[in-house]
């Protein structure tokens, strides 16, 4: 399958791209490429192959959730440089 220019601008005004002309020509080209490679995926006999759902065999180990031991106030504002009553005190970000 070949792109041709027009089919580019069109592809590039829904992606919101802008070329020049020689950018154009180029990414013609190496669409034109990207599509040839494709076309030569669809000649193998995939027939018997189950579809990945990751590209990895590796398995996600979570823990269970366990209830522990919590920070009350006075612990988590105890190295606090500045605080207001039960809150840390932070600068003023925004003006």
């Amino acid at each position: 399958m070949k792109i041709d220019i027009d089919s580019l601008k069109k592809i590039a005004h829904l992606a919101r791209l802008e070329f020049d002309e020689d950018g154009a020509v180029r990414m013609t080209q190496d669409m034109t490429q990207i599509l040839d490679w494709v076309e030569k995926l669809n000649e193998l006999d995939t027939k018997d192959i189950e579809p990945l759902t990751t590209m990895s065999s590796e398995e996600n180990v979570m823990r269970e959730d366990e209830v522990g031991e919590h920070l009350d106030h006075e612990k988590g504002l105890k190295n606090a440089p500045q605080r207001d009553s039960d809150y840390f005190r932070v600068p003023k970000v925004l003006e």
